[in-house]
């Protein structure tokens, strides 16, 4: 039998680079979300994890690609709930109830929050191609679980544009005003406002 290696794996030593970049990430966006963006230097969050900010440099190039990283992650949670929901079984309507629950959530966890509170504005002018096509692949898969629902008559024959914008509208608020340490869970939180909205969707007679 052979003796237990005290040497790491590769894919043990890449766990731990993803890991630790992950922590990084963590906490510049928190502190983005608090303080803002320009405000939030990666000295800060180097000190919040008890690093040099040379380390942080062994992740992530720059404070820009550290913020482009951040509403990356949240932009693709929203993509994946929007797969996901898809995939659902049950009518048009249920699918998109699934989805606007998950969409609320994400907006009010870290990431999320970080895309809801930060324009494209402040990425430079090279990472915002990357943010602006992921909202509009957002918008779309949206706009196609609105125009399944009315296709499939669970909800009301409407302006699917219109209908979208309304939606996201409502759900991205709760990015800026949703306390984590409130007595109302996010999930909570999603649910109660996401029945409010699609009950204005409901089928006309």
């Amino acid at each position: 039998m052979h003796a237990a290696s005290p040497f790491r794996t590769p894919a043990q030593k890449e766990a731990e680079r993803l890991a630790k970049r992950e922590a990084v990430l963590r906490a510049a966006v928190r502190m983005f979300n608090e303080r803002g963006f320009h405000a939030t230097s990666l000295d800060d969050v180097a000190a919040s994890l008890g690093i040099s900010k040379r380390t942080i440099y062994h992740y992530l190039a720059n404070k820009d690609q550290v913020l482009l990283e951040c509403v990356t992650i949240g932009l693709q949670q929203l993509l994946e709930a929007a797969d996901q929901a898809r995939r659902e079984p049950g009518d048009g309507r249920h699918r998109l109830t699934r989805f606007l629950r998950r969409y609320a959530e994400v907006n009010m966890d870290d990431f999320g929050r970080c895309v809801i509170r930060t324009g494209d504005e402040v990425l430079s002018p090279e990472s915002r191609p990357r943010y602006r096509a992921l909202k509009r692949e957002i918008d779309n898969a949206l706009r196609r679980l609105i125009e399944d629902a009315v296709a499939d008559g669970s909800i009301a024959r409407i302006d699917v544009k219109m209908a979208a914008f309304a939606l996201a509208g409502a759900l991205n608020w709760p990015g800026r005003w949703y306390d984590p340490e409130g007595a109302m869970p996010a999930g909570t939180v999603a649910e109660k406002l996401v029945d409010i909205l699609v009950s204005g969707l409901d089928p006309r007679d």
